[in-house]
């Protein structure tokens, strides 16, 4: 069995086998059985890769998670299911946030476990967009009606707008002295909430009369051809569109 997701994204990063390796501190003819037998390296080797290619080692190397519902590579844009945000290892959430070379997009109603759960989120958001990345974030209208109508689903009333307000008063600092940082508030009906760091996306499905954190959230990965990143991206796009500046 071949390692086509290594493949496609050495190639998606622009580099050939040599510049590749010299990167990551191994020949060219490793890298070539990396590929072409799915040898998994030595943990070391695979962080490094990862770093270069702005990829988790999880995603070039699936064998390595040890999570039972490893997925067939066949299904190539999928990568995880979680059964709540919860069960997502911190450590997933810090390295997609400091591997993003190019995009941030977050999509939520409040999205304040990021600020409860991910040691100095906003530090390393600010970190990303001073090297360059694009950081979008799209947070919940605390005086819209679909703030409102969701917390009344989920048995909490104002509580979500009040989550809301507590989200961009931690975000303010961000927006007040961070270039490259945006931010717009939405009001729109939230189907899922979308976490986006360049090509890898957690999608945070909801469902009537739940908290979001209680939801199954998914793991995938923009792969040419594939349709499950570039849908749920659009979705992004359109409530981007319709919201308006924080």
């Amino acid at each position: 069995m071949t390692n086509e997701r290594l493949r496609a994204a050495i190639a998606d990063a622009g580099l050939s086998l040599q510049e590749f390796g010299e990167k990551v501190g191994v020949d060219p003819k490793t890298v070539e059985r990396w590929i072409s037998t799915d040898r998994i390296p030595h943990r070391t080797h695979r962080i490094n890769a990862g770093s270069v290619l702005g990829k988790t080692d999880v995603y070039l190397w699936p064998a390595t998670d040890s999570d039972p519902r490893t997925r067939s590579a066949t299904r190539a844009e999928f990568i995880d299911l979680y059964p709540s945000r919860a069960s997502v290892p911190v450590s997933t959430w810090e390295q997609l946030i400091d591997n993003a070379r190019e995009s941030i997009d977050l999509l939520a109603f409040a999205g304040s476990f990021l600020h409860d759960s991910v040691p100095e989120f906003a530090e390393r958001l600010a970190a990303r967009a001073k090297n360059g990345v694009r950081v979008r974030l799209l947070f919940g209208d605390p005086e819209s009606q679909a703030v409102a109508l969701r917390g009344e689903e989920e048995g909490i009333g104002e509580l979500l707008a009040a989550r809301c307000k507590l989200t961009w008063n931690y975000l303010s600092p961000l927006l007040q002295g961070v270039p490259g940082i945006d931010a717009r508030k939405h009001g729109s009906t939230l189907y899922a909430s979308l976490f986006r760091f360049d090509d890898e996306l957690l999608v945070n499905a909801h469902a009537l009369g739940a908290p979001a954190g209680h939801s199954p959230l998914m793991h995938i990965n923009r792969i040419p051809g594939g349709r499950l990143f570039a849908h749920y991206m659009d979705s992004f796009e359109r409530t981007w569109q319709a919201a308006k500046p924080a």
